[in-house]
Parts: C-alpha cells; structure tokens; sequence
C-alpha cells in the first residue's frame, strides 16, 4: 500500500519538477537580460566615446577628420544602410532637436543623407513642424525638392500637416509650388486635410488651383470629397473653376454625394451649374442621397429663381477672369460692392 503522503507527491510531481526548474530559469533570465544591458551600456560608451573625439578634431579645426569618425561608425555612403538604419541627422530632425542638428551639421554630415526610400532630414523636419531645423538644413545645402520613393516632397509633408511656416520657407528657397502629374500633389493635400493657410499660400507662390490629377481630379474636387469647407471657400475665392471636377463629376456631385449641405451652399453661390451631369448621367439633386437635407435644398434650389445681384456678380466675375480678380478693389465702386464682388 502506497503511503497518503506519497500518492499526493505522485499528483504534485509536476509541480514539483516545475519548483525545481523555476530558479533556473529565473537565473538564465537573468543572464540574458544583463548581457542586453552590457552590450547598451558598451555601445553607448563607444558612441559618447566618437563623439567626444569628434567634438575634439572640431575643436582643433579638423572637421573632415570629425566627419571621417562619424562616417565609419554610422556607415554613411557604403550603399547598405537598411530601412531601419537612419541617420542622426534623420532622428535630430524628426524630434526638432535643433541644438544636435546644428552640432551634426558642424561636424560635417552630409544634410542630403537619404534613407533606403529616400526620405531626407528635411522630410522628416518638415513633417514635424520643424522650421527652425527646417531653416539650418536649406542653409546648409538640403535640396528642398527632393522626392522619396514614392514621389513624396518636403513641400507635401508640410501641407500634410499643416506646416504654413515650413511651406513658406521651403517655398522662399526655390521648392516647387506644383508636383508632376502622377506624384503627390501638395495643394490636394492640403486641400484634403482641410490646411486652407498652406493652401492660400501655394496659390500665392504660383500653384495652379485647377491643377488636375487624372485619379483625384481638382483640388476643389478633393476638397468637396474630404468636405473641408474652409478649403473649398478659399480655392473658390482663388478663382477655381467651380465645374471642373474629375472626368463629367462635378464638385457639386462631390458635394451632394456626401451630404454637405454647406458646400453645396457655397458652390451653387460661385454659379456651380445645379443641372450638369456626371458619367451616370445624374444631375446633383439625384446624385444626394434619398430625403436627405441636401436633396430637399436642391429641390428648392431648382424651384426658386435666382437673384438679379447673384446673376450679375457671377457675370461680372468671368468678365473680370481669374487672373485679374485682385484689381477688383481697384475699381471706382463703393466698399460694400467690392465686399460683394469679391465674396467677403
């Protein structure tokens, strides 16, 4: 016969084996955890170490030295840095450290630096809202219409973000207000992200506001789809064609479409035209979705007859044309029809 206090060690066996094993495993937890520590507290020596005897051959005038060091240690130029392996130009600029950036900078790193897909320190500077580090890297030489991989420029990272201040001084040092037809477009992304400010200031730096891209359309179109109101006013006061959309879709297809009650306001009082059709043949009333607010205002819309003032600004404004809409307060008329004139 088995002993009671026997057959409960039987069913504890496992237990048991487990107790045993746990200290060990506890110990060679241990150890690995304390070889990543010594290897961060090694490597972190060695990088303090670099950098001090970097700060010393800039001290002594020797800056081509200082940049020698740093090249080997972060391995910059030999064509194998990985996508992760970005430069401390790269991480300086993404954080807005601009005391380091400058450092790097007078230690002789290369501000054009790029990544495996070709993102600089001036996308990553221009994406955080960066312009001080924005401003040292152009004045050290950054190309400022530089692309990635995917065609990506500083310029579209700062509407992205909505960065008027890092636009404008990307625009002051020659970037290119306009993208190529098949790459990112900054003013449909700042017209989708609802940035009006980077939008009035591309419009002011030459950025055409009937800029058509053939997947995305116009930007007032962009603007109508993401319904951003304030980027629609403005491009409209710009001077965009209020029927260009994409293809036969208006922007008040757009507008309808989504439901936007105030945009479609607004457009049919810049002479959207409420009787165009779209590639479905559709006219905007029957584009908005069924007994929503935007179907009952357009029917009312279509009902009622337009203002004598309305037709006779919008009549006024395709004499003047776009491109001279600024001399309206120039003309001999009183403040308040100027105002009128100009939307305001």
């Amino acid at each position: 016969m088995i002993p009671q206090y026997s057959r409960a060690m039987f069913k504890r066996g496992g237990n048991m084996t487990e107790a045993t094993e746990n200290p060990f495993a506890s110990l060679h937890y241990s150890n690995v955890y304390l070889t990543i520590l010594a290897l961060f507290c090694f490597k972190l020596f060695i990088k303090i170490s670099l950098n001090c005897l970097s700060y010393f051959y800039i001290i002594k005038g020797n800056r081509k030295e200082a940049a020698r060091i740093s090249a080997e240690f972060y391995d910059f130029g030999q064509g194998h840095r990985s996508w992760a392996d970005r430069s401390p130009l790269h991480d300086a600029a993404c954080q807005g450290r601009l005391f380091a950036l400058r450092n790097l900078i007078l230690q002789g790193h290369n501000v054009n630096v790029i990544t495996i897909d070709n993102v600089s320190p001036l996308h990553e500077a221009c994406f955080g809202d960066h312009v001080a580090c924005a401003r040292a890297l152009i004045a050290a030489g950054a190309n400022v219409n530089v692309t990635t991989i995917d065609g990506v420029t500083p310029l579209f990272n700062a509407c992205s973000v909505g960065s008027v201040s890092c636009a404008e001084v990307l625009l002051e040092n020659g970037a290119k207000p306009e993208a190529l037809v098949f790459q990112p477009s900054p003013i449909h992304e700042a017209s989708s992200k609802g940035n009006s400010e980077c939008v009035e200031t591309l419009v002011r730096w030459g950025a055409d506001v009937d800029f058509d891209i053939p997947h995305l359309g116009t930007p007032l179109y962009t603007a109508c789809v993401s319904r951003e109101i304030e980027c629609v006013r403005r491009l409209l006061r710009e001077g965009a064609n209020v029927q260009k959309g994409i293809y036969m879709d208006s922007p008040l297809h757009a507008a309808a479409e989504k439901d936007c009650t105030a945009i479609v306001k607004l457009l049919l009082d810049f002479g959207a035209d409420i009787n165009a059709r779209n590639m479905e043949f559709q006219r905007p009333v029957e584009a908005a979705p069924p007994s929503s607010l935007t179907e009952g205002f357009l029917l009312v819309y279509e009902a009622t007859p337009q203002p004598l003032s309305q037709l006779c600004r919008q009549r006024i404004r395709d004499c003047v044309g776009r491109d001279r809409f600024h001399l309206i307060n120039h003309l001999p008329l009183p403040n308040p029809l100027k105002n009128y004139l100009q939307y305001r």
